[in-house]
């Protein structure tokens, strides 16, 4: 047998290719950005793959795809689907003719996002099945089976995995890439494609009447499964079930719950024959408000009364605990576990030579009683260096920088956007801010690459996900498109230039908008384009701790005098800073 140690993530995008996928897109971010990664490399199967521009596009590019009756994917992190909340919920009104699989990846514990969300509630609110995979092997098969179950009922199949699903390595035996080929016809139908309010009361009651069926349909698929072993029971889903799994005790019952909808009826036939149940899952607690509502005289423990968290993400010694919370007697307990007493606190830093925090020096320097929205990217980490304010959402930065300028706050105002979130949805703040007359400072940090997911390409990139040529979009002329009159570019290695671009945008009225533009040093070096490091000379240093301060992670200091380490990206910036001039290139100077 065929078995490979494989990356959650990998293997998600493997099921698609043995499910004889046509079509995928998507928009990066973490945990879900290898499953395109992975589509977009593979060479067994001949199908379209998109990296779209946001996650409205990406959805709605995907859904179109599956009206003309091919098998289509999206893909996103928990937080893009809302951005693309608006077309999921007609969807499911519309319906689909070929597979339609919407991949939102969770996120608890928020590892590497700005909230702990929970998609189920969206397959919820929008009536459409979720599939909840508990372990890597789940994960596979499910991908497997959600193309086929979503063209029995018609619907788009939401594909919910965590983090630990998509970042957890696990043996798998792949099944072989499928060789069939769909060609796309869209048949028109204004009935289905056409919500107009005609149109909608009649898909609205036909969604309604699908709920059932597809509940029993989810039970008799195997996707929920369940066994009685005694008078007490545990419920999980997720890969909190995996977890229950290695620690539920003997004679205890166990449900797993791995889609939804959840059977009403089968819910409550499994619950009645308990006298407790204690209900175990990630984030919201879905599962134990279903089970709440089936149970007559049945004693229900879970997040709802304490015995779990509300937030964040469970481990089997959280799972351990919550069992004997609730007076279960796991398998295996976990010593309490606490962080040696004095080690430093490690803060994410922005890489050595990173253009961006050239950028922020330079604009807390222009700017010394700035107010600075920023936004999500790489460069969020300029809270580290005091000029990030604000974090809400992808293309926020403008748009609360805009709302500040115009409440009457007199300090200025300089937003910062990474080249990729402007044109995910930074575009129409920049309009609205020029549109209403805001006074504000714009900064786009482009670094030619959708850095902090793994270094995608974006349009402003000149490849597309498959690597084929495209014209880079020029930032510059879509910002002068939507009335910005003052607009410069910079080198972000530029200080000079910089604190000159500051000081003419701070010394203007209106929307001012920098491109500060340098490669990511990451994806520079791996062209091949090297620049040498640079120096101090400890006979010139003076010891004042400038180009510390600066917080490149390749300055150090020791015996009062600045050392730069092997991490030297050779930016130069800290040349510039450098007020005793003892920073040079590597060698003679």
């Amino acid at each position: 047998m065929n078995t490979r140690y494989m990356l959650g993530n990998e293997v998600i995008a493997h099921a698609c290719l043995e499910a004889e996928i046509d079509f995928a897109s998507g928009y990066p971010g973490t945990p879900s950005s290898e499953v395109i990664d992975s589509l977009r490399h593979q060479k067994d199967r001949d199908f379209y793959v998109e990296w779209s521009v946001n996650e409205k596009v990406a959805f709605e590019n995907a859904l179109a795809a599956a009206w003309t009756g091919i098998r289509s994917l999206v893909t996103m992190k928990h937080v893009g689907l809302n951005v693309a909340a608006d077309p999921l919920l007609t969807s499911a009104y519309t319906g689909v003719t070929g597979g339609f699989v919407i991949l939102s990846a969770d996120d608890p514990y928020a590892h590497s996002s700005q909230n702990e969300q929970d998609s189920r509630r969206y397959a919820l609110f929008a009536k459409i099945p979720c599939l909840d995979p508990a372990s890597i092997r789940d994960a596979h098969s499910m991908m497997k089976a959600a193309f086929t179950l979503s063209e029995k009922v018609g619907l788009p199949v939401l594909f919910r995995p965590t983090t630990r699903i998509c970042h957890s390595k696990s043996d798998i035996e792949p099944g072989d890439v499928g060789t069939g080929h769909r060609t796309g016809e869209f048949v028109r139908n204004p009935q289905q494609y056409v919500v107009i309010p005609v149109h909608t009361r009649v898909l609205h009651k036909t969604l309604n009447e699908k709920q059932a069926p597809l509940a029993k349909m989810l039970v008799e698929g195997g996707f929920n499964s369940a066994e009685v072993r005694g008078k007490t029971a545990i419920i999980s889903g997720g890969i909190a079930a995996s977890y229950v799994e290695e620690l539920i005790p003997e004679g205890v019952s166990f449900a797993k719950i791995g889609a939804y909808p959840i059977d009403a009826e089968w819910l409550k036939a499994f619950v009645d024959q308990h006298e407790t149940v204690l209900v175990i899952e990630e984030l919201s607690p879905v599962i134990e408000e279903s089970v709440r509502m089936a149970a007559t005289t049945t004693v229900v423990h879970g997040k709802m009364d304490g015995h779990l968290a509300l937030e964040g993400e469970l481990s089997p010694a959280a799972v351990a605990q919550a069992m004997v919370s609730a007076g279960y007697v796991p398998t295996k307990t976990y010593p309490v576990v606490e962080p040696e007493a004095g080690i430093p606190s490690r803060p994410p830093l922005l890489c050595a030579g990173c253009g961006h925090r050239a950028v922020f020096y330079a604009m807390k320097r222009v700017f010394k009683d700035g107010i600075f929205p920023s936004d999500i990217g790489c460069y969020t980490l300029g809270i580290q260096l005091g000029v990030v304010d604000t974090t809400i959402c992808m293309g926020a930065s403008i748009t609360v920088g805009s709302g500040i300028a115009q409440s009457g706050e007199t300090r200025p105002v300089v937003c910062t956007i990474g080249d990729s979130t402007f044109l995910h949805t930074g575009i129409q703040g920049l309009l609205n801010a020029v549109y209403n007359g805001a006074n504000i400072t714009v900064v786009i940090l482009d670094n030619r690459i959708t850095a902090m997911t793994g270094h995608q390409p974006n349009p402003n990139t000149g490849v597309t996900a498959t690597g084929v040529a495209s014209p880079p979009v020029s930032l510059e002329a879509i910002c002068r498109s939507v009335g910005a009159t003052w607009v410069e570019t910079v080198s972000s290695y530029d200080l000079t230039g910089l604190l000159e671009a500051l000081k003419t945008a701070k010394g203007r009225d209106g929307v001012k908008v920098i491109v500060a533009r340098q490669p990511c040093v990451i994806a520079a070096r791996r062209e091949g384009i090297r620049r040498k490091p640079y120096v101090v000379d400890p006979e010139v240093c003076t010891g004042c701790g400038l180009c510390v301060k600066f917080g490149c992670p390749a300055i150090e200091f020791h015996d009062g005098k600045a050392l730069i380490t092997s991490l030297c990206s050779g930016c130069s910036v800290c040349a510039d800073i450098c007020p005793a001039g003892a920073i040079h290139k590597g060698g003679a100077k």
